[in-house]
């Protein structure tokens, strides 16, 4: 396993829309294990392929706290069953340090791909729903910044532009 480097906003490559895989096999389940290495080094409880600069439909995520419960999903679909929106303080490792409040959808159904590729269906709730539609978001090349304000996202882009400039 590898820990990838994660690409942070505003890098442009976090706006390139994902596509399908065409078929699960060792080269993606390496891409599986290296995400989830990344993910707890990080830390955090969600990871996108585009975040780790490979455009395929791959999302890692555990939002448990012994690391005990992991997910992938591959090729996902999503599904809105309750239209009431919920909001939720997200953060995000391509956005880092960074936390607003986003309203999403209560309920949904992601169909998707396991680390096998076998079909699966769920109906998650509350943490593991905003976790799976935040990184679907990210597939489409979407982030969650996208959902405040303009001035919110300016600021956050100046800060983090500054902080990588110092870094580099």
């Amino acid at each position: 396993m590898a820990l990838l480097p994660i690409l942070e906003f505003p890098d442009p490559r976090l706006r390139t829309k994902a596509k399908p895989v065409t078929q699960v096999d060792g080269a993606v389940r390496k891409l599986v294990d290296d995400m989830f290495e990344t993910m707890y080094d990080a830390p955090g409880i969600g990871l996108a392929a585009t975040q780790v600069n490979v455009h395929k439909q791959v999302i890692v995520i555990d939002i448990s706290e012994d690391k005990s419960e992991s997910l992938v999903f591959i090729n996902p679909s999503i599904e809105t069953l309750d239209q009431t929106l919920f909001d939720y303080e997200e953060g995000c490792l391509s956005v880092p340090g960074f936390y607003e409040e986003v309203s999403r959808p209560r309920g949904v159904r992601v169909k998707a791909l396991d680390r096998e590729g076998k079909p699966f269906e769920i109906e998650p709730e509350g943490l593991l729903a905003v976790c799976i539609q935040h990184e679907m978001d990210h597939l489409s090349g979407k982030l969650f910044v996208d959902y405040i304000s303009s001035i919110k996202r300016d600021r956050i882009r100046k800060k983090l532009q500054k902080s990588q400039r110092t870094q580099a």
